[in-house]
């Protein structure tokens, strides 16, 4: 996973606060956890996996089939851990410009792993935030798939992740997609009944948006925060920030897509309120609220948390190297119960 940008959540949920401070309800099932191996003394795949199975975590997200995550294919065969396997950036052109491309890439990244639960292939991470071009999602995700089916893997979903700086909109009944490329993507999705992957970070928002308040990014909120014109009540931000991809979706002619929540998650320590206090909160809020739902989807929300583990080689602001539920020691980095 590359550094996150966090204006792109900015300037799509500034209008969640605007508008909004009246005070007061917030509220497991299938909690993932992505993987990042962009650390020193990390543990082998085949220690990972163990530490997976023994903690209940039930999926997994890695962003490339190749060096360390090649290991960690391998490892993962016969543990029925679901996996969201990312297609980096960087291969995007590649497999927008041929269906021979995307067969040769299924045959050396999926074909081989038969025993793997390959739930999702996210094509493209926070395109163009992390790297590559927009208008090669589509086409490589249609390739993709296409690839998939002439190889008989048609149990696994093709999509894409994104962030919410792809939406705008306040409050979350007007979600609308505010990335041109994004309604032909949900529409596709629509066709082939794959969800959105969206990477869903209230951290973000709460420290690029003045005014939020810290209990409603944390889940800690003891009432309603803000109050849809819909008749629906928010009393977090993860809420009303999955709700608003929902109303984009919707707006998009896409209502019958689903949302993965491909990534969400706290730093302990790099900046402002990244504390071990509030990453524990934070995480384990999310794991205690996913299973009820949204106000406008209720229902467990399939859920990925970032990441397993700190990785101090990771680059950009100090926070992305302390995302971690462990340490490379395998020690947790504070308590969390899945």
């Amino acid at each position: 996973m590359a550094e996150r940008r966090a204006a792109a959540y900015t300037l799509a949920v500034v209008a969640l606060v605007l508008g909004v401070f009246a005070t007061i309800p917030a509220a497991v099932q299938s909690i993932g956890v992505c993987y990042g191996v962009n650390g020193d003394g990390l543990p082998s795949a085949s220690d990972v996996v163990q530490l997976y199975q023994s903690k209940g975590i039930s999926g997994m997200r890695i962003y490339s089939p190749d060096g360390a995550d090649r290991d960690t294919l391998q490892a993962l065969s016969g543990t029925n851990i679901d996996l969201i396997l990312d297609v980096g950036n960087g291969q995007l052109a590649d497999l927008a410009a041929s269906a021979s491309n995307a067969d040769s890439w299924v045959q050396a990244n999926v074909q081989p792993y038969k025993d793997v639960k390959i739930k999702y292939i996210a094509v493209g991470n926070e395109v163009p935030d992390q790297g590559g071009n927009t208008q090669d999602i589509l086409p490589a995700m249609q390739n993709v798939h296409d690839a998939l089916a002439r190889a008989s893997l048609n149990g696994t979903k093709v999509s894409t992740a994104v962030n919410s700086g792809v939406t705008q909109g306040f409050p979350p009944s007007h979600g609308t997609f505010s990335a041109a490329h994004m309604p032909a993507i949900a529409q596709y999705l629509a066709s082939t009944g794959a969800p959105l992957l969206a990477n869903v970070y209230p951290y973000f928002t709460y420290t690029g948006t003045p005014g939020i308040d810290l209990n409603y990014a944390l889940f800690t909120s003891p009432g309603t925060v803000v109050q849809d014109d819909n008749g629906l009540a928010y009393q977090n931000l993860f809420d009303a920030l999955v709700d608003t991809f929902y109303a984009a979706l919707d707006s998009a002619g896409a209502g019958s897509v689903g949302i993965v929540v491909s990534e969400s998650g706290w730093p302990s320590a790099g900046d402002t309120a990244a504390t071990t206090g509030n990453a524990q909160t934070y995480n384990q809020n999310l794991i205690n609220h996913v299973g009820q739902g949204t106000p406008k989807r209720p229902g467990a929300i399939e859920t990925y948390i970032f990441a397993m583990f700190n990785e101090n080689r990771k680059t950009g602001a100090e926070t992305e190297k302390h995302f971690g539920l462990f340490n490379p020691d395998q020690s947790p980095a504070y308590p969390i119960s899945f």
